[in-house]
């Protein structure tokens, strides 16, 4: 994926990924954040804006601020760096909302080629998992990267 991308603020423990989306609406700061389960190898990987007081992810905010391209971009050059830390993770990700999840499939679905050369990518249907397909519905996602 080629498409520009923010430039990424990396935290100490390289888990948490800070950047600024820039549009119409100004300014926004979002937070993008692995975090390990209870599963063996396996984080969740969170997104959204920075709330500004807690300074927490907020993953229910609606930004619109017209860059979504270059927040997918971002959102995959974190993944590309976390795992290169963490080769043998899995990374598990779902929208906070079922519009967001479908807004997450879409993004995978126009880059599906181009990531498969780098990454595992499953999809979740009912309680089972599948190799990502294109015009299938995702209750959630699971990427690993290639050995």
């Amino acid at each position: 994926m080629n498409n520009s991308k923010y430039p990424l603020r990396a935290g100490e423990k390289l888990s948490t990924y800070e950047f600024v989306s820039e549009g119409p609406k100004g300014k926004i700061d979002k937070i993008i954040q692995f975090t390990l389960t209870n599963y063996f190898d396996l984080y969740n990987l969170a997104f959204g804006d920075k709330h500004k007081i807690t300074g927490q992810i907020n993953d229910k905010s609606v930004s619109n601020n017209s860059d979504s391209e270059m927040i997918l971009a971002t959102i995959v050059s974190a993944v590309y760096t976390f795992t290169d830390i963490h080769p043998e993770a899995w990374i598990y990700a779902t929208g906070s909302t079922q519009s967001r999840t479908r807004l997450y499939r879409m993004g995978i679905t126009k880059y599906l080629e181009e990531a498969k050369r780098d990454f595992e990518i499953f999809g979740q249907v009912d309680k089972n998992w599948e190799p990502f397909k294109k015009n299938t519905e995702y209750k959630a996602f699971l990427v690993k990267r290639k050995n």
